[in-house]
């Protein structure tokens, strides 16, 4: 694989190549990661390992040890067999093994369909949702009305400013398996326009296509950007890629390749970390053009994701 991308017309330049080195190294990490189910329970190989929630907010997650009407009894790393009264629990659910990696549990990941700004081909899942806020003034709302189809809405707010012309878009995406549960396609779109004023609409169509899980992946797509009724002829091209370090951090890239004159292209990309307790999660990442100076680290990128499940 060379940093043109195996595609003749790309330049190669300091941005170009640092994309892929950063590319490549994401996927070295992942490909062996993949590979495995997501690590095993050290301990309790023949006990079933349960998450509880009692009434009052407080989680124990554990595996069982007996029960019966009135009770259960969990080992609890590091607290030891604990007693929790039927009456008390709000909710009981059964874990799987692969959810547990070095004997701890890995809860989901609350934003797993998305990276920093674009999407996977990972499907949303049907009354699951999340809300995104990023730099503060950009809003979107994500929301699966089956297994495989989501659709999203978003806005930048400026009428609170007194400012005309809000934008909004629409986010369809359909999700498809390929096979296998680690290899998925996707097509969707972003419409978008504004609110209050004459203009037409302007986004993109696109394609991407998903190597990995819900922690640990690598994403291919092309998107084709369109204005009114004129749409682009050549695609711009976006690698990007999640690594899961940890119970709440992750590692993510996303690299971008635009069309530009002479049929040539320009690049974009961003690198940074996820850090994501179980309820939400914070982006923190750098975006760095090609072609800016040594002395210019990059544009500082913040993004906020809360997720909501209607089940």
């Amino acid at each position: 694989m060379s940093c043109n991308m195996n595609f003749n017309h790309i330049k190669s330049t300091p941005m170009t190549t640092k994309a892929c080195t950063v590319l490549l190294f994401t996927l070295l990490i992942i490909q062996p990661a993949i590979a495995q189910s997501g690590g095993e329970s050290d301990n309790n190989d023949d006990q079933q390992a349960y998450r509880v929630v009692t009434i009052d907010g407080t989680t124990s997650i554990g595996y069982l040890v007996r029960e019966d009407d009135n009770m259960i009894i969990l080992d609890v790393e590091g607290l030891g067999e604990i007693t929790i009264r039927r009456e008390n629990i709000r909710t009981m659910t059964e874990l799987d093994e692969s959810e547990f990696v070095d004997g701890r549990y890995w809860f989901a990941n609350p934003q797993a369909t998305r990276y920093l700004f674009a999407p996977n081909a990972l499907p949303l899942g049907k009354k699951k949702g999340y809300y995104q806020n990023t730099w503060i003034f950009f809003n979107n709302v994500n929301y699966g009305l089956s297994e495989r189809f989501s659709l999203g809405v978003g806005t930048v707010p400026l009428f609170l400013f007194g400012v005309a012309g809000s934008p909004v878009w629409v986010i369809p995406k359909l999700s498809l398996p390929l096979g296998t549960d680690k290899l998925n396609i996707s097509a969707g779109a972003m419409f978008g326009g504004a609110i209050g004023v004459g203009f037409g609409g302007v986004g993109v169509l696109y394609s991407n296509l998903t190597y990995g899980n819900r922690n640990r992946n690598i994403t291919a797509g092309l998107g084709f950007g369109y204005v009114d009724d004129g749409i682009s002829d050549r695609p711009t091209v976006n690698i990007a890629g999640m690594y899961r370090l940890s119970q709440r951090y992750y590692l993510i890239s996303e690299n971008y390749f635009f069309p530009s004159g002479n049929d040539d292209y320009s690049a974009l990309g961003a690198f940074g970390v996820r850090y994501a307790p179980e309820s939400f999660a914070v982006d923190f990442a750098l975006v760095r053009p090609e072609g800016v100076g040594a002395s210019f680290i990059g544009i500082p990128w913040l993004g906020v994701s809360i997720p909501f499940d209607r089940n």
